[in-house]
């Protein structure tokens, strides 16, 4: 496991080195790419602070549901987190729900750097419909989606194993889907998502060193 004191002093470097909207043109990366997809409100750009021990680089907007694009963040020349516009915000119109649905179809079927999607949902509440058909989705691109629970510093410790079930069985996630717990007030599950990260960059570099030896 990775521990957690490391994390303070793990990311050295972040850019903020793409932001691409409805019309824009998709970068063509070299590293891989881990994408963070949740509804307005949910807390992502809370949590991808945390995950680079930034107080607040992350774009935040004024108003739920007015960020439109798709963020790069370069993390120390090793990866990307990718921030997708959040969803399912009521008072944005049918047409503006359309574009961001597509701006973020479109990303996923044609990156291919690619390797991880995060789903956030609250671990307050049961998945909502924008939730459950995003993970949905998600699973049918191809993915298998790692599910972030997050704001579970707002629940008492007692309540977060039936609120995790709740979620499981809401979302009627796949056998050995993970789920993590995360709070950014106590950066709890901060590591459990690093793992999650590492092993996969770990593993891809096994990978192309085997090429290159076989």
């Amino acid at each position: 496991m990775v521990d957690e004191k490391e994390m303070a002093r793990r990311v050295q470097e972040v850019d903020l080195e793409t932001v691409c909207g409805i019309t824009s043109k998709l970068p063509v990366n070299e590293l891989p790419e881990f994408a963070f997809a949740g509804k307005s409100n949910v807390g992502k750009s809370s949590l991808i602070n945390a995950l680079m021990n930034r107080r607040a680089f992350a774009r935040t907007s004024a108003q739920p549901g007015k960020t439109q694009t798709i963020n790069f963040y370069n993390i120390d020349h090793q990866l990307y987190f990718v921030d997708l516009p959040g969803y399912g915000y009521a008072k944005v119109s049918r047409e503006t729900k359309v574009k961001w649905g597509k701006l973020i179809e479109n990303y996923l079927k044609k990156s291919r750097q690619l390797r991880l999607v995060f789903l956030l949902v609250d671990i307050r509440h049961e998945p909502s419909a924008d939730d459950k058909d995003m993970y949905e989705w998600i699973v049918y691109q191809g993915f298998e989606p790692v599910i972030i629970a997050t704001k579970l510093d707002k629940i008492n410790r007692s309540q977060q194993q039936k609120q995790l079930k709740i979620l499981r069985e809401g979302l009627q996630l796949r056998p050995g889907t993970q789920i993590i717990a995360f709070s950014a007030e106590t950066k709890q599950g901060r590591a459990q998502i690093w793992q999650c990260i590492d092993e996969l960059c770990a593993k891809e570099v096994r990978e192309k060193i085997t090429e290159v030896t076989e």
